[in-house]
């Protein structure tokens, strides 16, 4: 893969996880002895990506330390939010101000990621340079999500995703994008949401399949859930 630039989104609350996520942020969760956040490293450095950005608010000094006190054998970078949550398309652009080059993976920690995954996303790489693409999202039939109380995010037709009646696919995480999309945003603080509407309004929302068992840690209940299962 010649994507150098991975981010990882971490600076939200939360919430749904309350209280534990009151006093440890959510991608410090660990499962199997391993938090959230090494699960995701571990997956970057094994797509061969050179660099990682994190973006912080909640709780952001536990983050700050767990980075620091091990060593990952990858360049890491915490960038902050600020004085405010930017929401996760604001978190997107504020980080891309701090790379060079255009297109970059996003990664968001709720998902229980693993090795099994590397294939799918070099394929989805493929695939997105074959397409011209300017931001595919990869996917997973909600028949194969843990939790079964998630509902699709989107229907996927001939690697195209838009949002109607027949919502079968999970967003698990994972998607490349190009720098371009974020140049016209005046916006700090909004939703990676909105940038996706657009596309899908132009039928240029893509997406690529995972066949992978979808673990993501949605709420208390399912995270324990988890814990359980493993």
């Amino acid at each position: 893969m010649k994507i150098k630039t991975a981010l990882i989104l971490c600076a939200g609350f939360g919430k749904r996880l309350y209280p534990i996520t009151s006093k440890n942020p959510k991608p410090l969760l660990e499962i199997n002895n391993f938090t959230l956040l090494e699960n995701t490293i571990n997956l970057v450095k094994a797509l061969g990506i050179e660099r990682i950005l994190i973006n912080t608010f909640h709780l952001k000094s536990k983050i700050r330390d767990f980075i620091n006190n091990n060593n990952f054998n990858i360049k890491i970078d915490i960038i902050e939010d600020g004085e405010k949550i930017l929401d996760t398309g604001g978190g997107i652009k504020n980080m891309v101000n701090y790379i060079d080059e255009n297109i970059f993976l996003v990664f968001n920690p709720d998902t229980v990621w693993d090795l099994n995954y590397v294939e799918f996303i070099n394929k989805m790489y493929e695939f997105f340079l074959i397409s011209k693409a300017q931001n595919i999202l990869l996917v997973a039939d909600k028949k194969l999500s843990f939790d079964k109380n998630l509902e699709g995010d989107f229907s996927l037709e001939k690697n195209l995703l838009y949002k109607n009646n027949n919502k079968n696919y999970i967003y698990t995480g994972c998607q490349i994008i190009s720098k371009n999309l974020l140049k016209n945003i005046d916006k700090k603080f909004f939703s990676i949401n909105e940038i996706w509407s657009q596309l899908i309004n132009r039928n240029a929302l893509f997406g690529f399949k995972s066949t992978n068992k979808f673990y993501h840690v949605t709420d208390l209940e399912i995270y324990n859930k988890i814990l359980k299962n493993n």
